[in-house]
């Protein structure tokens, strides 16, 4: 909430200060130079943890920020990983399609697929040789 001194013109800012709480509690302590030299410590203190935690907050946002980049970074490399095992995957496939015409054709030239002694457990070294190409 707005402070209400703050919307009346009529206020100076001196009076503005006297009646902050900082003002009251140093008039609340007296004007000894004990509880000035003391508040002087305090202030040194709240100003040292203040540095110190602007230092810590740097380091945590540089940590995340180095975080963020190290996950793109693994990112781009899959992605670039993908994209190559896609393209292998479709030679493959194109390879297949080819071998299997292949041997769609050869099959309708074949004689050891037409010859009745296929059923015998081992091939003749003869009917093997006129079934390669010469």
């Amino acid at each position: 909430m707005p402070c209400p001194h703050a919307r009346d013109p009529g206020l100076s800012r001196l009076s503005r200060i006297w009646s902050s709480r900082r003002f009251g509690e140093l008039m609340s302590q007296g004007r000894g130079g004990q509880e000035r030299s003391e508040s002087h410590e305090e202030d040194d203190r709240k100003v040292r943890r203040r540095e110190k935690n602007r230092v810590a907050a740097q380091r945590s946002r540089k940590k995340q920020t180095q975080k963020a980049d190290k996950l793109h970074e693994e990112y781009e490399s899959l992605e670039q990983e993908n994209t190559s095992l896609k393209r292998e995957i479709g030679k493959l496939t194109d390879e297949m399609k080819h071998l299997s015409e292949v041997l769609k054709d050869h099959e309708k030239i074949c004689p050891l697929l037409h010859c009745t002694m296929n059923f015998v457990t081992i091939p003749r070294p003869d009917a093997l040789a006129s079934c390669l190409p010469r």
